[in-house]
Order: structure tokens, then sequence, then C-alpha cells
């Protein structure tokens, strides 16, 4: 199996029913995510990636090695071949503690969260291949960390999420809107480190449209606020990845009513004595 594999059907055939989700069970299942991430990142949207990387063609840090990764696997029922379509990176917090520290603390003072108190979970490295980007697909790595957050019992998801580009005068719109319909509140809001801070507080609410400036923004960050996230102080360029970042905080005790439905059906679900063990089998 390769995250490239030219092996693809047209997006037009291809169906969702033979796609699935689970953790990455194996290191050559880690391997492949990290192809599928450099395939994505690099090559798609030209980030900059190191000699290793670049000779390896896998995106990969140290991360890896603490991480849970949670992949979605579509099976070609022309060939019958796996290949894995789409990827997140799971964190939690007792692991990250372990290790020294998250991933989202090289841009962002988290102290506020990591002081409430509450079980932290961080996503981050979300890609998913060109020909999958449809909903289904996307819902498919949804349930996932569904699964992942009641067998875990996480109170409080957080990452960082990317605008394309570096141009902040072109992203004011966007990070404004942010600043004033989604802010963190105080106690818990992450802030961005002062060297790298960038004010999000750009233009006047009237200044743009509400709902038209929502409908521009990044599918990630907009499937985010529909389930229910703030945003953290602040926005964060991150040069290797060509990307302008911000500090997304879901609490899911104030999930939007849909989808709160939806984690507390699959916590209905949870059988006794499954507690830290993720329902797809790991």
């Amino acid at each position: 199996m390769t995250a490239a594999d030219p092996d693809i059907l047209p997006p037009s055939e291809i169906d969702p029913a033979f796609a699935y989700v689970r953790l990455a069970k194996t290191p050559d299942e880690i391997e492949e995510a990290q192809r599928l991430r450099y395939q994505v990142f690099y090559e798609e949207f030209k980030a900059k990636p190191s000699q290793a990387m670049q000779v390896q063609k896998r995106d990969f840090d140290d991360f890896d090695r603490i991480a849970d990764h949670l992949i979605v696997l579509f099976r070609n029922p022309e060939s019958n071949r796996e290949q894995i379509v789409g990827t997140y990176r799971l964190i939690r917090q007792e692991i990250a503690e372990k290790f020294g520290r998250f991933y989202s603390q090289d841009e962002y003072d988290i102290a506020p969260l990591i002081g409430s108190g509450q079980y932290l979970l961080e996503l981050g490295r979300s890609c998913v291949l060109a020909p999958f980007r449809t909903k289904p697909i996307l819902n498919l790595l949804w349930q996932g960390i569904a699964d992942y957050i009641t067998g875990h019992k996480i109170d409080l998801l957080f990452g960082c999420a990317s605008f394309s580009g570096t141009d902040i005068k072109a992203l004011a719109p966007q990070l404004s809107y942010l600043h004033h319909y989604h802010p963190t509140q105080k106690d818990i809001c992450p802030v961005a480190l002062p060297d790298r801070y960038v004010e999000m507080n750009i233009l006047p609410r009237e200044a743009f449209n509400e709902k038209r400036t929502f409908v521009t923004l990044p599918p990630l960050i907009k499937g985010y606020l529909r389930l229910g996230a703030t945003i953290g102080a602040g926005a964060v360029i991150d040069e290797q990845f060509n990307t302008t970042d911000v500090c997304i905080v879901v609490q899911t005790s104030l999930m939007t009513e849909r989808y709160r439905k939806y984690f507390e059906r699959k916590i209905q679900k949870t059988m006794p004595g499954t507690s830290g063990q993720d329902s797809n089998g790991e």
C-alpha cells in the first residue's frame, strides 16, 4: 500500500462504502500516513521539507512516536487494494506530559488549558488525499474522533488549524471574524507566543459580512466551528508550511446540539469495562 498510490478511482466513482476508519496498528501504517502527509503538505501545498523528509518522502517529527494515528482506509473495489486516504494525529494529555510538551506549544501558551483540570486531547496533522475530500470521508474522520473521545473520556479538544498563505492583509476578514464571533473564554484561552503573536482583531465587525466570511473559511475550520469550537488569542505564521495558524478549542460538554447528541449515542454504545479503549478495536 502507498499513500500516493496511482490506482485511484476518479472522484465520481469513489464509493464511501468501501472506506473505514481506525487507528494505525503497525509502524508500516504510520509510515504510510506520513507519506500521505508529505504528499498533501509538501507536494500539493508546497510546504518546505527538511532534507531527511525530502529524501524519504515522509512528513515526520518526534511527536509521531508518542501519538495515536487515526487513518481512513479505502479499498478499491476493482483491484481490491487498500490505501490510506486520510489521517489525523491524536495526542492525549498524559502522553504529552511524559514526553514533555504538546506540539502546539511551539506556537501557543496553553497553560490555561493545562491548568483547567480538564482531560485534553490535541488534534493535528490532519489531511485527506485530494480525490477523497468529500463529506462522507471527512465524516469518517469525525466518527473516529468521536469513538476516541468516548473511549478515553476526553473533556477538551485543541490544536492548530491553518489558513493557506501568510498574507495577513488578505486574511483580515477571516481572522477578524474568528476574533469577534468565536473567542475562547479567558480562563482557558491559549495565547500565541509573544514572539510569534499576530493580531487577529484587524477589522471591526461592521467591516465584513458574518455569513459570507464564514463561507470563505477553510473546510476544517468550518467543521471545528460547527462542532462548537472557539479560537485562541492571536494567530501564528508558519513559514515552513506557508500557513497562518489559529488555535482551536472544543469543550466536549459544550458542543453544538447536533454533534453533542451524536457523541452521546457513542457514549451509550460503550460497553462496561471498555474505558480507555477505542471502539475501533484498539
